[in-house]
């Protein structure tokens, strides 16, 4: 093996994975991109296709990154290893990373090959899968094995035919139909949603399916989040005995509780939220060293005290790791007993909460906290939009709180605000929306959500409540999960820097060996603010950013520029923040190791955002659905060597522009993956254009939404259609096109 990698070094040629692998274990110490490149004799323009490489070979743990940015030998790849479902790349195929992995740092994620058993599965479903090297290094794998049901679950709509029918999926991943058998349809009627099993069948027979459940016609109201649910497998019926446990929940006396009953605590949340956890007060601080200081309070609702360890709540809270909220309903974590009820901090209810003294100084930092067990009575529910009316002078006070109450939560905002920007925190400008419903649940618009200064105040109060709640369980010494953002990968910076030199916007370049900072990005995204690329970059800075997850162990929180941070202030709908509580009243955690819970909630928490934003695609098409053959103002969000993705600018509705319908050419994504290029006319689909669309296609059940490009960067798109059956992809690439799906 020596005589055969010093050949080809010799040669100057690139070296395979394997000789890279090899090399690598040939040389213990840490080795750079271009000593490697020295060693075999590689030219200049090799380096970035070495780079590619060594970063194949790094995802397969066969390499790993040191400290110093340089390459050592990783651990051999196993032949097989458990793996969990992640979503899906740009390019629609679905990813897993594998549940344990034997290197260090972050485990690599891997595409799902097609084999016996498919390429389903579900945001945090697991499965036993073989690990494939290719030849150029990445590692796909393909899936052996179901470990949970939900693998074989499948949800669609059932078609009648002749006493049987045929299961058409709602994932639209998924393009197989499945027959079922007359003795199979569980009675289900033409158009309904169903949720079916799949059935073992000889190699080459058909797929088939049995109906365990009927959800409900395809359009009726309620019928997107009941898709949703079934294909994510979100628990919704809680145990008898938990139900039990929350009937029997009473009250609680202000006994051994400080009384906070005589504070004007408030709730501001939504005009449409049904629990509300946390309640916020401020006054001046009157402590004469502390001139233009403030004295918070914020009362979370004491959870803990319904919910104890090993209890069967307690115990289907942890299952379920988090509510789900979806436009029209709400998935709870605990029965509405507790979560609308004893659990929320009704105006005018006597309600046991924990409470959290805060003193900041007049530049918003904090000099000192305390926590204490209370009980307190809210003084009024109010909405974002009505303390924002109070605060824009559009509304004199809301009754019965008194205006200086709006002053006193306003400066001490104020004060916050100014930490935050000191502090240099993550500033992304990043519309979001919501779906408006009619009075029958019916979708009738999708519009941007407001972002009010009332929204940032409740932000920060609960930033500064969580902060605390961390450095006191790190004082004392306690185990509780941190709430954890890492910072950005070298990878993910090093694709972001290239693509803002292309768009003209500079600022990415790091010194060798200094560590991002998020002010960082703030600059980059200031420079963009007043271009036609800002809510791109937005984006694009988004993607360049870590994962959120829970952790034992704390790594800081990037985005926030925190050095600790947990999750305290939402207790009735995150497991993680009841854990906290627990732990800040020196309680038993739960049951399981405190690694294993908090990678459990970071499923779930991943899980039910896959979920909500499943739904939301579902509400785009189904209001889409009566606009066929419109015209869109769009924008190119990702590209794939299948079509282009684009977004729409009004509703920021995601569909794709099929390749077969761009101007006949054959079409390949060049070597950085944001272009699409015609390789005889030489048209180019760059990330970022602005396009206008024709909707071809509205697929409600799927969420699936093809358009066709009307205009583009180069004008009018050529009115000659490809002909039926033309290729318009290189015939080498013989691999059948992946399903419609962004990661």
């Amino acid at each position: 093996m020596a005589g055969s990698r010093q050949d080809r070094r010799g040669h100057g040629r690139l070296p395979s994975a394997d000789e890279l692998v090899a090399f690598l274990r040939d040389h213990p110490e840490a080795v750079g991109r271009r000593e490697i490149a020295r060693a075999f004799r590689l030219a200049a323009e090799d380096l970035p296709e070495l780079q590619r490489m060594l970063r194949a070979v790094e995802g397969t743990g066969m390499a790993a990154r040191a400290p110093n940015r340089k390459f050592i030998a990783g651990s051999a790849l196993p032949d097989a290893t458990v793996v969990e479902g992640c979503g899906a790349d740009e390019d629609g195929i679905p990813l897993a990373r594998p549940v344990q992995w034997p290197v260090p740092g972050p485990a690599p994620v891997f595409r799902l090959r097609d084999g016996a058993l498919g390429t389903e599965l579900p945001a945090g479903a697991r499965a036993a899968a073989r690990l494939i090297r290719q030849d150029n290094g990445e590692v796909e794998a393909e899936l052996i094995g179901r470990l949970d049901h939900q693998g074989d679950r499948l949800v669609g709509v059932f078609r009648a035919d002749r006493g049987a029918g045929r299961l058409v999926p709602a994932d639209r991943r998924n393009r197989t139909e499945y027959r079922v058998a007359s003795g199979d349809t569980g009675g289900a009627m033409d158009g309904e949603l169903v949720l079916a099993e799949e059935l073992a069948v000889r190699r080459f027979g058909s797929p088939q399916a049995r109906i365990v459940e009927r959800l409900g016609p395809a359009d009726a109201p309620g019928a997107i989040s009941r898709v949703a649910i079934a294909s994510y497998d979100i628990p919704t019926e809680f145990p008898p005995a938990a139900l039990a446990e929350a009937a029997v929940a009473e009250p609680v006396e202000a006994a051994d509780r400080a009384d906070l009953r005589g504070l004007a605590l408030v709730t501001i949340d939504g005009s449409d939220a049904r629990d509300f956890d946390d309640a916020v007060w401020a006054e001046p601080d009157d402590d004469p060293e502390n001139p233009g200081g403030w004295h918070i309070v914020v009362a979370i609702a004491d959870v803990a005290w319904y919910v104890r360890p090993g209890s069967a709540l307690d115990n289907e809270a942890r299952r379920r790791g988090n509510s789900v909220y979806f436009p029209d309903r709400v998935v709870p974590m605990l029965p509405e007993a507790l979560s609308n009820e004893l659990c929320s901090l009704q105006p005018g209810r006597d309600r046991a909460c924990l409470a959290a003294d805060l003193w900041i100084d007049a530049a918003g930092r904090k000099r000192r906290h305390r926590f204490r067990r209370a009980i307190m009575r809210s003084a009024a529910r109010l909405t974002y939009d009505e303390v924002q009316a109070v605060q824009d002078g559009l509304l004199a006070a809301a009754p019965p709180v008194a205006a200086e109450r709006f002053v006193a939560l306003y400066g001490a905002f104020a004060a916050l605000d100014q930490a935050r920007r000191a502090r240099g925190a993550l500033e992304l400008d990043l519309v979001e929306h919501r779906v408006v419903l009619d009075d029958s649940r019916r979708p009738i618009a999708i519009v941007p959500r407001p972002r009010l200064d009332s929204h940032r105040l409740i932000e920060e109060y609960m930033i500064l409540a969580n902060v605390a709640a961390a450095e006191e369980l790190e004082n004392r010494g306690r185990a509780f999960p941190y709430r954890v953002h890492d910072a950005p990968s070298p990878d993910k910076l090093a694709e972001l820097h290239d693509f803002l030199v292309e768009l003209g916007i500079p600022g990415l370049a790091l010194a060798k060996g200094q560590a991002p900072r998020p002010e960082l990005f703030n600059r980059i995204l200031r420079r963009a603010a007043a271009t036609p690329q800002a809510q791109l970059v937005n984006e694009l800075v988004l993607r360049s950013q870590s994962q959120a997850v829970y952790s034992p162990r704390n790594l800081g929180h990037f985005g926030l520029a925190l050095r600790r941070y947990a999750h305290f202030t939402s207790p009735i709908r995150r497991y993680a923040d009841l854990l906290v509580h627990r732990a800040l009243l020196g309680e038993p955690l739960a049951a399981g190791s405190l690694d294993e819970v908090a990678e459990h909630i970071s499923m779930t928490e991943r899980r039910a955002t896959a979920a909500e934003r499943a739904a939301l695609d579902r509400y785009r098409a189904m209001l889409l659905a009566p606009e066929l053959g419109a015209v869109f103002a769009a924008r190119i969000t990702g590209i794939a060597e299948f079509g282009v993705f684009v977004t729409l600018s009004q509703t920021g509705a995601d569909g794709l522009v099929p390749v077969s319908t761009l101007p006949s050419d054959y079409y390949r994504r060049d070597a950085s993956g944001r272009r699409l290029v015609g390789r005889g006319s030489g048209r180019v689909y760059t990330l970022g254009d602005s396009v206008s669309v024709r909707l071809h296609e509205a697929d409600p059940v799927g969420g699936r939404l093809i358009f066709h490009i009307e205009t583009d960067a180069q004008g009018a798109v050529p009115p000659d259609s490809p002909l039926p059956g033309r290729r318009h992809f290189p015939p080498q690439r013989r691999r059948r096109f992946p399903p419609q799906r962004r990661g």
